[in-house]
């Protein structure tokens, strides 16, 4: 099935079932330290280097997820800073008491989804051993249950309300270490995870906005790139739950479910023509194709032999064809496998016999002898992977692994979401195993007779339209945070209109970017200031935009430079221009007027006044 089919798959058919964890992160101070929750792009000062490595949990075992990451035996670099990183962000010393007001949110947001909160909050660490936290384990807790919102197709459940704290941000990594920069760990997120109660993928989108609607009417959440996260189980029937973890773009949304359906619906395809071969489970049999390899053309294999590397292949038993067939646009089964080598074993990649292997500069007497080495039948494919020993080795080992679970079905596992709404694998799926008790925290006895509901922003948008608004301007303005003082702006500024107000509190930012590559942040006390100049006519609003590009370059605002002229001053000049422009067409006059008088005087004035002369 080729993408373009994606849109005509009927998902009542195909059984889709979809889930939402929204983590929402909040303006506050951290969750267990009072340190500030702003990142920094500034150069660190203090850096840390670590190893963690995976523990069991309440369960008695060690979670799958934690266990493949500590295997990848890297070392992890802490970034932090002297005068904002503290020694809890270390894991050097006891978290602090959770932070009232970022759990105060949670609460809000607990009781505008009529969820019902818990008798006591008890703070759990789930197992982490990515690197993201400093301790191994991330701290989360359980605020409410059972809420509920309403969509266009249905009632979808809210099971779970949580607080939690967010991970280090990922700067760089390579095959042996990893930095993590400690600015954003900490940053309390509340989570809302869904019920599978979502059958399309638009279902999903409406969702996902909804539930940012509702965290965004609590004046709490940060508002960017990166500050609100969507995690989104699919599954189709026959197919076992997969979690895309993290997307940010609420547009990507629909596509990231129609081709993760088309993607599982492939997955049970191929397992389909699997079975119906009768094949047997694949042994671990690799065989080194190094001497066999030792004078090819390609730039892979020279590079790896080069580098004293290994060549290392395995037969897979009865695939011929599988490895090429597509799971998503532009990718096969083949690409399944190496993407989970890759995770595994940081490898770069893998060859297989379902490609064009003569285009990476294979010969035919070479790939005569690789199947000769590897015993194949017709019925046969074989993957090569060249690379360190060690590191050639686990990813062949995973590649067979992967092959297996092929025999038996779709796979439960974590993926990330590309920028093409294609998803690549990330993780195996974690289980229970990763869950444990904080020790070092106290339960918390929620109070909620105390707890203020804010007005929804759907809601403020409705009451602002009220002031003369459109309906888009009314959305973008209750959306931004700005309502309050929007208000109180039309209240002090009477002859200022209310959609003037908005606009210019909306738009300037932007515009002097986009059209002056000006990059500042307006205070409301200079928008306060600028609308005082504008309602006591000190300034017109023709000279706006040069009053805002030289606040933008001077840091300071200069009314005297762009002082309005009197009427009497106005008259005067008027009268010059149409003695000067005698016998000229009124168009020219107006013209002549507005060039010379521009931020002087208001347009609409200086038109009423020529014609009063003319």
């Amino acid at each position: 099935m080729m993408l373009k089919d994606c849109d005509k798959m009927d998902y009542k058919k195909l059984g889709l079932k979809c889930g939402l964890e929204i983590h929402q992160q909040l303006d506050t101070a951290k969750l267990f330290c009072s340190c500030s929750s702003n990142l920094r792009d500034d150069k660190p000062d203090l850096l840390v280097k670590r190893k963690l490595r995976a523990v069991a949990g309440e369960t008695g075992d060690i979670d799958v997820a934690a266990l493949m990451e500590m295997m990848k035996n890297k070392y992890f670099v802490y970034e932090g800073y002297s005068d904002s990183t503290c020694l809890v962000e270390f894991d050097e010393e006891p978290p602090h008491p959770m932070n009232k007001e970022a759990l105060n949110v949670a609460l809000q947001a607990s009781l505008m989804l009529k969820a019902k909160v818990v008798d006591e909050i008890q703070v759990m660490r789930k197992a982490v051993i990515d690197g993201s936290n400093t301790s191994g384990f991330q701290r989360t807790a359980l605020v409410a249950r059972n809420g509920i919102i309403e969509t266009s197709e249905g009632k979808i459940t809210i099971p779970t309300i949580c607080i939690e704290e967010d991970a280090a941000r990922k700067i760089s990594e390579d095959p042996s270490s990893i930095n993590w920069r400690l600015d954003r760990l900490g940053i309390p997120l509340v989570e809302i995870a869904t019920g599978p109660e979502i059958h399309s993928p638009q279902q999903c989108k409406e969702a996902a906005e909804k539930l940012g609607m509702f965290l965004r009417s609590t004046g709490k959440a940060k508002r960017g790139i990166g500050t609100i996260r969507q995690d989104i189980n699919i599954n189709i029937a026959g197919h076992p739950r997969v979690e895309v973890k993290g997307e940010q773009d609420l547009k990507l949304i629909p596509k990231i479910v129609e081709l993760e359906a088309h993607r599982q619906k492939n997955i049970l395809e191929i397992t389909k023509e699997l079975k119906e071969r009768k094949l047997s489970k694949i042994k671990l049999e690799i065989i080194d194709l190094s001497k066999i390899l030792s004078k090819s053309e390609s730039k892979v294999i020279k590079s790896t032999l080069d580098k004293k590397g290994k060549i290392l292949a395995q037969k897979l038993t009865g695939f011929s064809g599988m490895l090429g067939k597509e799971t998503l646009p532009d990718k096969r089964f083949g690409t399944e496998l190496s993407e989970r080598a890759k995770v595994a074993a940081g490898v770069g990649g893998l060859f297989h016999s379902d490609e064009a292997l003569k285009k990476y500069g294979f010969r035919d007497s070479e790939l005569d002898e690789i199947k000769k080495a590897l015993n194949l039948k017709y019925n046969d494919a074989f993957v090569i992977i060249a690379d360190n020993e060690s590191r050639a080795r686990k990813a062949l080992e995973t590649v067979v692994e992967r092959a297996n679970l092929a025999l038996e079905g779709g796979v439960k596992e974590v993926r990330k979401p590309n920028a093409d709404a294609t998803t690549s694998f990330m993780r195996p799926m974690p289980g229970a195993a990763r869950m444990y008790p904080e020790t070092d925290i106290p339960s918390i006895t929620p109070d909620t007779s105390r707890i203020k509901l804010p007005e929804l922003i759907s809601e403020k948008a409705e009451r602002i339209e009220e002031y003369g608004l459109g309906k888009d301007l009314a959305e973008m303005l209750s959306k931004s945070g700005k309502t309050e003082f929007f208000e109180a702006c039309i209240g002090k500024f009477k002859t200022l209109k209310p959609a003037f107000i908005a606009e210019i509190m909306l738009t300037t930012e932007k515009n002097l970017r986009r059209n002056f590559n000006l990059d500042v942040k307006i205070s409301d006390d200079v928008f306060e200031k600028i609308f005082d100049a504008l309602d006591k006519g000190k300034i017109a609003k023709e000279a706006l935009q040069d009053v805002f590009v030289d606040y933008a370059k001077k840091n300071k605002l200069d009314f005297k430079k762009y002082e309005a002229m009197s009427d009497k001053e106005l008259e005067a000049e008027l009268k010059r221009i149409i003695a000067e422009s005698r016998g000229a067409d009124m168009r020219l006059i107006i013209s002549r007027a507005m060039s010379k008088l521009r931020g002087k005087a208001d347009a609409k004035k200086i038109m009423e006044k020529i014609k009063e002369l003319s």
